[in-house]
């Protein structure tokens, strides 16, 4: 695994952006020329969205990579996060600018329909965590950043909720991302030794 960090080592953090980019204007490409179906909006609002929590996964899989397995992708984690509120934001711009078009009909959606009222609760979470991705915002932010950055937890767990809720009929595939959200959120609950507190009755 040092081999592997060694290499990861030597890849510039702008070349995770732009392999990052590349599918939004290509499935926007593949929307116009008729590439992704009879219903080209419906399409490249769930490709965009899927990409958003698949990288979303990615970011939650940094820090249990480097703990279990010694890989060590924190270099590249805040531009992965960056990119992940990119697909985010596509996702939510089709919504808004491709099918629903009428701000009346926007609110309407948001307020009546859960599961349009649960992905805009997570996206609302990522918000503040977009903003203040730089360096500027690090420095003044001071301790109170890393506590800042665990609204992503949440807003992931509304993410793989919105996936499944929106899904028609009984699917497997958004109860698999919901499942691994949960799954990588689990290996961060801190967890006690029962040695330790074997110990501490010996102690007493």
């Amino acid at each position: 695994m040092q081999t592997v960090n060694q290499i990861l080592r030597r890849v510039p953090v702008w070349a995770v952006y732009l392999l990052g980019l590349i599918p939004a204007p290509w499935l926007f490409y593949q929307g116009l020329t008729g590439g992704l179906g009879i219903d080209p909006i419906e399409a490249l609002e769930h490709r965009y969205g899927e990409l958003a929590l698949q990288l979303l996964i990615v970011v939650l899989a940094v820090s249990p990579l480097r703990r279990f397995s010694g890989l060590n992708l924190t270099k590249f984690r805040r531009a992965l996060g960056v990119l992940t509120f990119v697909y985010v934001s596509l996702h939510l711009l089709v919504w808004l600018v491709l099918d629903v078009q009428l701000p009346s009909q926007i609110w309407a959606d948001i307020l009546k329909r859960p599961y349009i009222t649960v992905g805009m609760a997570g996206f609302l979470l990522l918000l503040p965590l977009a903003v203040t991705s730089n360096n500027l915002s690090v420095r003044r932010l001071g301790p109170r950043w890393r506590v800042l950055q665990r609204l992503v937890y949440p807003a992931a767990i509304l993410g793989g909720l919105h996936y499944v809720m929106l899904a028609k009929g009984f699917q497997i595939e958004p109860l698999i991302y919901l499942s691994v959200i949960l799954g990588l959120l689990a290996l961060r609950l801190p967890l006690s030794n029962p040695l330790s507190r074997f110990r501490q009755v010996d102690s007493a």
